[in-house]
């Protein structure tokens, strides 16, 4: 018998078993703890986020939104935030935060309102979190929780899209959302 065959198996094919066997059990969702350079935040996020910068118009001033965001599951998780310079800006700009984030799915109203608890934000009345429900630019329907939240004058968004959401890796990615001093 060859040295290289196990039960009748070459090494080649055990290789390709044993590789397949260990893919299948490599988790979709990576979670891994993120701190972004100047957001003052942290962040668990189930695969390894891009970073895209870019100036926008937010309560009255033009800013830059530095934005984390990468698909795993086939859910898109995205940390947007950026400093807005006066904290009396801070509840107009989470109302704007919100509304874009519902217009980027077509959605016309909340499905309904969630709790939001981040450590360290400041209690702005307009900080909250909200499931929706709407369509992606190819129609297809799909679902969306975001939170909008703050600290003084810097204004965060976190948001999770798919097309079913799973509810472990909603409690996660929001429950783990935290600001640092």
């Amino acid at each position: 018998m060859n040295r290289m065959q196990v039960c009748g198996t070459s090494s080649a094919q055990l290789a390709l078993a044993l590789a397949l066997v260990a893919a299948s059990c490599t988790p979709v969702l990576d979670w891994r703890e993120l701190r972004p350079e100047g957001a003052g935040l942290a962040a668990l996020f189930p695969c390894k986020p891009d970073l895209h910068v870019r100036r926008v118009s937010l309560a009255g001033a033009v800013v830059d939104l530095s934005l984390l965001a990468c698909v795993a599951g086939g859910t898109t998780y995205a940390v947007a935030f950026a400093d807005i310079g006066e904290p009396q800006r801070a509840g107009r700009a989470l109302e704007e935060m919100l509304a874009a984030a519902a217009r980027n799915i077509a959605s016309t109203a909340p499905v309904r309102a969630l709790p939001l608890r981040v450590a360290g934000m400041t209690p702005y009345a307009q900080a909250m979190r909200q499931a929706l429900a709407g369509r992606q630019f190819d129609g297809a329907q799909v679902q969306e929780q975001v939170a909008v939240f703050a600290r003084g004058a810097r204004v965060y968004q976190a948001t999770m899209v798919g097309v079913r959401l799973d509810d472990e890796a909603v409690a996660m990615f929001f429950g783990a959302l935290r600001l640092s001093t």
